[in-house]
């Protein structure tokens, strides 16, 4: 089995992955052909009784409810964001043992890192209720990759490429223009999503291949 990581870019309700795959010899970027698996998960339930204003953005809702009602809703939702995470990454997990892939590690891309403020002060303010949003769709994934057994890293989406440029010993132009370029010969769709997903997955990646693993 050769080892694969997971890339997470993660927005409100959803997130699209990348599952870049271990190169036979050590580039200093992701090829074409590591490029192993990329799609869409859903985050939030795809039925008409699931899939609500208040599921895709929980603190919107919950600023019209009092406090309490308010704490339940996004446990609520928080909770079903993990569960459909949990779900998603195991089903990758598993497509990709079956093509002989063992993914061992998983790159998500954070926001600041700065914890946030009481549940009060986050609906009292229209910036902070976005910044909460993207945290807890976020978190459904930490906690989606620690509970099947990933080493998860979490990347600042701000420093992704200085960071890049550190982990794989590359200039950050040069990653720049090389994970662009990989869009010429996958094909679409490789916007700014997968191209920041398969960066941070080839972080993990690069991060997880200085351990051992027992075959």
């Amino acid at each position: 089995m050769r080892r694969a990581a997971l890339g997470f870019r993660v927005h409100s309700g959803w997130a699209v992955m990348v599952a870049l795959a271990e190169p036979i010899a050590e580039p200093a970027v992701p090829t074409a052909s590591m490029v192993i698996e990329r799609c869409r998960i859903g985050l939030v339930g795809s039925g008409t009784a699931t899939r609500t204003a208040a599921t895709v953005q929980p603190y919107h809702a919950a600023r019209e409810l009092d406090i309490e009602r308010a704490r339940e809703l996004i446990e609520r939702c928080a909770g079903e964001a993990t569960r459909l995470a949990e779900s998603a990454v195991r089903v990758a997990i598993e497509r990709l043992r079956v093509q002989a892939w063992e993914a061992e590690a998983c790159g998500i891309l954070v926001a600041s890192g700065r914890p946030l403020p009481s549940l009060p002060d986050i609906l009292a303010s229209h910036p902070m209720i976005h910044t909460a949003e993207g945290e807890l769709f976020r978190n459904a994934l930490v906690a989606a990759g620690e509970s099947c057994g990933l080493r998860v890293i979490g990347v600042k989406e701000r420093g992704l490429y200085a960071l890049a440029a550190t982990a794989l010993g590359a200039p950050a132009e040069r990653l720049r223009s090389d994970v662009d370029g990989l869009g010429r010969t996958l094909g679409p769709p490789w916007g700014q999503d997968e191209k920041y997903a398969a960066l941070v997955a080839w972080v993990a990646l690069s991060e997880h291949c200085r351990q051992p693993i027992d075959d």
